[in-house]
């Protein structure tokens, strides 16, 4: 038996991208590298390689060069059926013998062809070995309503794939030992197929990246005293992050004569839709859309600002934006969903309205706007559902759940459970 004192192995769909003979990693998977590695004796991290130039958000894999006791491995981007029939049998193999060398294995999962995690899993279910499985939004779902938008080809795939996907989901989960799901939303999807499952939540802030109580104080005063609300969103332009619903809500607190300057922190597919349809309302003087920002400090600054989290998601997933909001003391405003509403607790960090009623989300900012007061006291109670989250917390707890399940002793009575900080209450 080879020793496997302390390894953990794990897939992240995160791609590697070889550009010119350098290998280039996402910024946020460096955070999460560098985490794993300090939890555990030894990391096997396997991930994708597509050979592109990088988008941006991607550094040098060279910066992990400092980590003695990490090891990347790569595997083929293999997202066509024929790609990944060629490449199965050798990644499998491959595959097989990490599982072997690793005392804990655990896998992201999410897709259909070329989705690595899966494989490895339903490898280590053959191998008689326990295993994690990890997820942060319900794939197939995603997939099916994808059917509805986009050219036609990708609504043709949507419609072949989400059931099979779906499947798959199922039969893999099913088989794990337990289940790590990235917020309520996951959990209450996936959580009646797992053995034994856990709310675990994916976060990269730091504690020093949480407002401090002085600077929440001066953000109090300042709505208080009245001025235009500032609103804020940090994500994809994608439809299913409705951008275009967004612009919509703009539209008509503008209409209602609520004052506001607005900015979307984000690239996408919609965000040139997203203008034009500023262009429409005469909104294009009071919104900004700078597109990607590779500033994290930025990021978390204008979230610091802001007085309100304008957010319009229309899939089942768990954004890490909504706890970015919260620990900036910024009440999150938008459409309703298991994760949101576990975030905030009966509305104590925020409102919630229906999934796609425009005109409900646009009359709770308003009425925001008139309780400036109440606006106030939502910056607080905000801050309160955020202040438990932190990397360093996240990271130990995972390794925690990983172990109690997947080591040596008898885990088949553990009790479901959800790793969810109680401040909010």
């Amino acid at each position: 038996m080879p020793d496997r004192e302390d390894r953990l192995l794990i897939y992240a769909p995160v791609p590697l991208f070889n550009h010119g003979g350098t290998l280039f990693v996402e910024d946020q998977a460096l955070i999460g590298l560098r985490h794993w590695t300090r939890n555990f004796g030894h990391v096997d991290a396997m991930l994708p390689v597509e050979n592109a130039r990088p988008p941006r958000g991607w550094s040098p894999a060279t910066a992990l060069d400092d980590i003695p006791n990490l090891d990347l491995h790569h595997l083929p981007t293999a997202y066509r059926p024929d790609q990944f029939l060629r490449a199965l049998p050798r990644t499998r193999a491959r595959i097989r013998t990490l599982i072997d060398h690793n005392t804990y294995v655990s896998f992201a999962i999410g897709g259909l062809f070329g989705d690595w995690g899966a494989v490895g899993a339903l490898t280590a279910s053959g191998m008689g070995r326990d295993f994690a499985v990890w997820t942060d939004r319900v794939e197939s779902e995603v997939t099916r309503q994808a059917m509805h938008a986009g050219p036609w080809k990708a609504r043709l795939r949507a419609r072949l794939y989400h059931r099979p996907m779906a499947l798959l989901e199922r039969t893999v989960i099913r088989r794990a030992t337990v289940g790590l799901f990235h917020g309520r939303e996951t959990y209450d999807h996936y959580s009646p197929y797992a053995r034994q499952s856990v709310v675990m939540h994916n976060i990269l802030v730091d504690r020093a990246d949480h407002i401090d109580a002085a600077t929440l104080a001066q953000k109090q005063a300042q709505v208080a005293g009245g001025g235009p609300l500032k609103l804020v969103y940090a994500g994809r332009a994608d439809a299913m992050k409705g951008p275009l619903d967004w612009v919509e809500i703009l539209a008509r607190l503008k209409a209602r004569g609520v004052a506001f300057t607005a900015t979307w922190l984000g690239d996408g597919a919609q965000l040139g839709q997203m203008r034009d349809a500023l262009g429409r309302h005469g909104l294009t003087d009071q919104v900004d859309l700078p597109g990607f920002v590779t500033d994290r400090a930025r990021v978390l600054r204008e979230m610091r600002e802001a007085h309100v989290f304008l957010f319009c998601h229309k899939t089942p997933e768990s954004p890490r934006c909504l706890i970015e909001a919260l620990i900036s003391g910024t009440p999150v405003v938008g459409y309703d969903g298991a994760y949101a509403r576990d975030l905030i607790q009966n509305d104590r960090g925020g409102v919630l309205r229906p999934i796609g009623d425009v005109e409900a989300v646009a009359g709770a900012v308003a009425a925001l706007d008139a309780d400036r007061a109440g606006l106030a006291a939502l910056m607080s109670a905000a801050y309160g559902c955020g202040k438990g989250f932190d990397v360093d917390s996240l990271y130990r707890d995972r390794a925690a759940v990983i172990r109690q399940h997947l080591g040596d002793g008898d885990s088949n009575g553990a009790e479901e459970g959800r790793l969810h900080p109680d401040e909010c209450r």
